[in-house]
Order: structure tokens, then sequence, then C-alpha cells
């Protein structure tokens, strides 16, 4: 019973850090904001 419940813990660590990591990069992180243009040649157009 006792490897069970180790391997419990280590899991639900593994989960509490990427849940951790997660709400950290939703909350703390900003994303850069600007106007992205890419021309396009003519000939790919009338395809």
């Amino acid at each position: 019973m006792p490897t069970l419940f180790r391997l419990i813990v280590i899991v639900a660590l593994i989960v509490g850090v990427v849940y951790g990591s997660m709400y950290a990069l939703a909350n703390f992180v900003q994303p850069k904001v600007g106007e992205i243009s890419v021309r396009v040649p003519a000939d790919r157009l009338n395809r």
C-alpha cells in the first residue's frame, strides 16, 4: 500500500506543477500586440 500512496503523491505533485505553470502563463505573461502584414503576390490570388 505505501507504493500506491507514493505513486498518487508523485502524480498529484506533477499535476500541481503543470496546473501552476498554466495559471502563471495565463495570468502573468502579456502577449505582444502588433500589426502583421504579409504581401501576397497577385498570381497566387487568381487560382
